[in-house]
């Protein structure tokens, strides 16, 4: 069959229903007639779009639109059982895999602990088999998998760079060992980019085209997003701003071993408890007092709380805490800012968001001091698994483009 050119009745039929597929994933069940009106198609050629859909499996009658004046009409929705995908959140303590159907919908979730000599490939594969298994379905069904680890596989070697701290993933077989081990094709993400992803599709950068996240949790670590698309750079080691050369600590030398300096020294989690010591704060309470120590180590739990504290009362010794750790965090900051001039700054990560608005605050006003620019700052939006959620939204951008073709 020759394929479809510019103005073809078969081009034109893909483009209506790659549309009718979007509004359908963006607004929900629709009526034929509110999909005729959304696409600018008349009646009939709306009806033979979603007989067309329908007979492909990628949209379903479900309901009508009862409770309005006049004939109840039949609505229509996308089939989530029409496509499956996966995607795995990894730590230095636990691998988290999650299955998606064909319209964003968490169906099922599988979470492996770390344990000591644990290799790469099993983690990823009881994970995902663990998460799979609870949504009824075979490996096999899934039509794509996207992982997030700290770090990213440099595209010329394949090997994990950035991440010695994350065990049993430095093999240099592994990418082609998880490709043979596993039966549909996997994509590896950076696990801060993938926040970004999140909050680029359901969060607080919806609508814009130019942002920096800045996250910290385990990691200092930044994503580029520029013109509405991820910068990774030749390495995959864009926005590895824990590296930055900052004022006031000791640079970070052979890099590629384990050593401390830079940015991540100067506003990283580790620090947090020696600072709130120093000031007065008191440190004694464990992290486990407050809710939003969620599932990190030790340190970035203690963090966590120790933020929290302070921003439910940011006065006396817990606003000179949240203080210095706003300059911390502004020092790095601005020059990122002074480089890209993003639109926003979103402001993730477990450590960031416990300060809350009063850490927010003190963040946009010193940013202001030190940065030729002023971006709008904004808490990120996606506050329970961002990454997982950005690694699904990333296999799901993928297998809709694959799925809603029907061109083919």
């Amino acid at each position: 069959m020759p394929a479809a050119t510019p103005g073809t009745p078969s081009l034109l039929r893909a483009m209506n229903d790659r549309a009718a597929l979007d509004l359908l994933l963006t607004h929900g069940p629709l009526s034929r007639t509110r999909i005729g009106h959304l696409t600018g198609l008349s009646k009939p050629t709306a009806s033979q779009l979603l007989a067309r859909l329908e007979a492909a499996g990628l949209v379903v009658a479900t309901g009508t639109d009862g409770g309005r004046p006049g004939p109840s009409a039949q609505l229509y929705a996308i089939n989530p059982r029409a496509a499956y995908v996966g995607g795995l959140d990894v730590t230095p303590g636990r691998v988290l895999a999650a299955v998606a159907d064909l319209t964003g919908t968490v169906i099922a979730s599988h979470e492996v602990p770390y344990t000591e000599g644990a290799e790469a490939l099993d983690q990823v594969t009881e994970a995902l088999g663990g998460a799979v298994k609870a949504a009824g379905l075979h490996r096999s069904d899934l039509h794509r998998v996207v992982i997030g680890t700290p770090g990213a596989f440099d595209p010329q070697t394949g090997r994990l760079r950035y991440a010695s701290h994350l065990p049993g993933w430095h093999s240099p077989t592994l990418l082609d060992d998880l490709a043979a081990a596993l039966p549909m094709p996997v994509e590896y993400e950076n696990d801060v980019n993938l926040a970004a992803v999140a909050e680029q599709r359901l969060g607080a950068a919806r609508g814009h085209e130019d942002f920096v996240l800045l996250w910290n949790e385990e990691g200092l670590g930044a994503a580029l997003v520029f013109g509405g698309r991820l910068h990774r750079g030749w390495t995959g080691g864009a926005g590895e701003v824990g590296f930055l050369p900052v004022p006031g600590r000791p640079l970070v030398r052979q890099v590629t071993r384990a050593n401390s300096g830079g940015y991540q020294e100067l506003a990283g989690v580790e620090g947090l408890p020696r600072l709130a010591a120093e000031l007065g704060v008191e440190t004694a309470a464990g992290p486990q007092d407050h809710p939003d120590a969620g599932p990190h180590g030790p340190e970035v739990a203690a963090a966590v709380a120790l933020l929290a504290r302070a921003a439910a009362a940011p006065e006396g010794a817990h606003l000179r805490f949240l203080q210095e750790y706003a300059t911390a965090l502004a020092t790095g900051l601005a020059s990122l800012v002074a480089v890209l001039d993003p639109e926003i700054v979103v402001l993730a990560g477990a450590a960031i968001a416990a300060g809350g608005e009063p850490l927010r605050e003190l963040l946009e006003a010193e940013l202001a001091e030190l940065a030729p620019s002023r971006p709008r700052l904004v808490p990120g939006e996606v506050p329970q698994r961002p990454v997982l959620h950005g690694a699904l939204e990333s296999a799901l951008a993928t297998t809709r483009d694959e799925v809603f073709d029907t061109s083919r």
